[in-house]
């Protein structure tokens, strides 16, 4: 039987800064507008916590089950390396769904938007079939696509909606950056798993293009969030002067970006994931400091 601290492995924490980068950047649009209600804030970021750890425990099931995770070179998996029960990491799946679900709900009557509902259940149903169900979108490496909408446009623009009651080109723009990072984590992930990712089928979109076109798409995920810095600095959408603040994250970018291309493989790949997990958070929380400060 696993320990409370191998399922707390198999949530991977230190990918948790995915979710909450969105709603400190969503929530820094709504401070430069005035709007910011904690509450409902703090209700966004539970939604995407416990989203995240659903999608990875039904990534660790799914995945599981496929054989895909009997070699590791990464950190646990529960099911893959017989740590639980499949049906254990199943039902703390949906336990995770449930409970953002519920968070959801919450918010979604605390401000009258029905329609929102729809964006929930989405957001579940790309946690889920990310590398679950017969014809997963992982396996077809689409995975970087449904991450840059559920982890980037989605959750910033949400966490503003709700609080503002109102569509932010800021915050669409401020999404794009997110997006990127949280991407980038992905296509980290996948370039160290192109070995046995092959070997099971798994076409990711790091096993299509080869490892060193990976590496060249890493770079250029890590160079968009800084385009968006300087958009929002210099007013090529509503200008955020604060918004060079988040300039303080790029040594992190920098120093991701060198190991990558510096050609390391396998376990060395892990220091840039947590790197770039670390980078996600760094980056969305500066981000929506440097929102929310005074423009001018």
């Amino acid at each position: 039987m696993a320990t409370i601290r191998e399922w707390i492995a198999g949530a991977r924490p230190r990918t948790l800064t995915a979710a909450i980068a969105p709603v400190a950047a969503g929530t820094g649009v709504a401070a430069s507008a005035q709007s910011v209600d904690l509450p409902r804030a703090g209700l966004a970021l539970t939604v995407a916590i416990a989203l995240q750890v659903g999608a990875n425990y039904a990534n660790d099931y799914s995945d599981g089950i496929r054989g895909t995770d009997t070699a590791r070179v990464g950190p646990v998996r529960l099911v893959g390396q017989g740590i639980a029960p499949a049906a254990q990491v199943r039902t703390a799946a949906f336990a995770s769904f449930g409970a953002g679900a519920v968070a959801g709900l919450v918010l979604v009557a605390l401000t009258a938007q029905w329609w929102l509902l729809l964006v929930g259940a989405a957001s579940i149903a790309a946690g889920w079939w990310y590398t679950g169900g017969q014809r997963p979108y992982g396996y077809r490496g689409l995975g970087e696509v449904f991450v840059f909408v559920f982890f980037g446009i989605v959750p910033v623009m949400g966490t503003a909606y709700v609080q503002m009651l109102t569509w932010s080109s800021t915050a669409f723009i401020a999404s794009l950056g997110v997006g990127s990072i949280a991407c980038a984590i992905l296509v980290a992930n996948n370039l160290r798993d192109i070995p046995t990712d092959t070997e099971h089928g798994k076409l990711t979109l790091a096993v299509r293009l080869g490892a060193a076109r990976t590496r060249l798409l890493f770079i250029g995920l890590l160079a968009v969030p800084y385009v968006v810095v300087v958009a929002l600095a210099t007013g090529w959408g509503p200008q955020i002067t604060g918004a060079w603040w988040t300039l303080l994250s790029l040594p992190l970018a920098v120093r991701a970006g060198f190991v990558v291309i510096d050609g390391v493989t396998g376990r060395d790949l892990i220091p840039v994931l947590s790197l770039t997990g670390v980078l996600s958070g760094v980056y969305g929380v500066l981000l929506g400091i440097g929102l929310a400060l005074p423009t001018g």
